[in-house]
């Protein structure tokens, strides 16, 4: 029973992924022992879930009349294990947390630290997403915990206050802002601008909006680093979160934005739904 619910958790990761390819990536699997398993599954049900083509998968007709029933099964499988876990006094199991580069990158290594000093028996998984996704993830039971710069939006969502990370301007070292103490957006919106976007998350943007400004933007991209790089090459000016910005290698110019803007970072997760490591968890935060 517990290898036919694998190979459904397997299937389900391969919808949600869109690809044999990127469904093994996320579980740590062979492509092949992806491919194998779903078409163990395409056998014991004798029809085809799955329409395969170059451009990746998506569900055949047949197979969404089942995926309803096989997300239902594997949401309510992995409940299971987890109040069987809690019921027994375990700690044991994986945290999956969904989350960007920043909150990786500087928030979470030292809280994993005490935990795992705590809790050496729990795994952890990291998954990095935009915004959206990461919400999703956690809609979905795929991640035990997100972290997003905004309350959740989905239905059944709780948050919890984590970090208020000021708004930075980031300049060519050698430019006239870098000269300055305090930058405007004013000054920035007279600048080439690379924009910092997530999915369909832009937290800069609305700042100008707000100010009545206009941002010129030819460049945008959703890695922080390769922002860093490009400013530092000239190519223009940016906004990051200072969070990222700690221990920046680039050489270029930080100063304070007119006004200190912020965003903050929320730890999400599901009301009705958190295993005990999870919520464990969130207390070392």
């Amino acid at each position: 029973m517990e290898t036919n619910i694998q190979k459904m958790q397997v299937l389900l990761e391969t919808v949600r992924a869109g690809s044999f390819t990127r469904a093994a990536e996320r579980l740590s699997y062979s492509q092949s022992g992806v491919s194998r398993m779903v078409g163990d599954l395409e056998a014991d049900w004798g029809f085809k879930v799955l329409d395969r083509s170059r451009e990746g998968v998506v569900l055949s007709a047949d197979g969404r009349q089942v995926m309803p029933a096989v997300e239902a099964l594997c949401e309510e499988f992995g409940r299971l294990q987890r109040r069987v876990d809690e019921m027994r006094g375990l700690m044991r199991g994986k945290i999956c947390i969904g989350t960007f580069s920043s909150v990786a990158t500087h928030v979470l290594p030292p809280v994993i630290a005490r935990f795992r000093a705590n809790h050496p028996d729990v795994d952890y998984e990291l998954l990095m997403g935009d915004y959206s996704e990461i919400e999703q993830w956690v809609a979905e039971g795929r991640c035990d915990l997100g972290f997003i710069p905004r309350e959740p939006r989905e239905n059944g969502m709780a948050s919890r206050s984590l970090v208020r990370d000021e708004l930075m301007a980031v300049v060519p070292a050698d430019s006239l802002l870098a000269t300055a103490e305090v930058v405007s957006l004013a000054d920035l919106a007279n600048e080439q601008f690379i924009l910092l976007e997530r999915g369909t998350d832009d937290e800069i943007t609305p700042l100008f909006r707000r100010a009545g400004l206009t941002v010129c933007s030819k460049l945008s991209t959703w890695d922080d680093y390769a922002i860093m790089a490009m400013v530092e090459d000239g190519l223009g000016v940016s906004i990051l979160p200072a969070l990222i910005l700690r221990r920046c290698q680039f050489d270029v110019a930080v100063r304070s934005l007119e006004g200190h803007p912020h965003r903050q970072i929320n730890a999400i997760y599901r009301t009705a739904d958190v295993s005990l490591a999870a919520a464990r968890f969130l207390e070392y935060l």
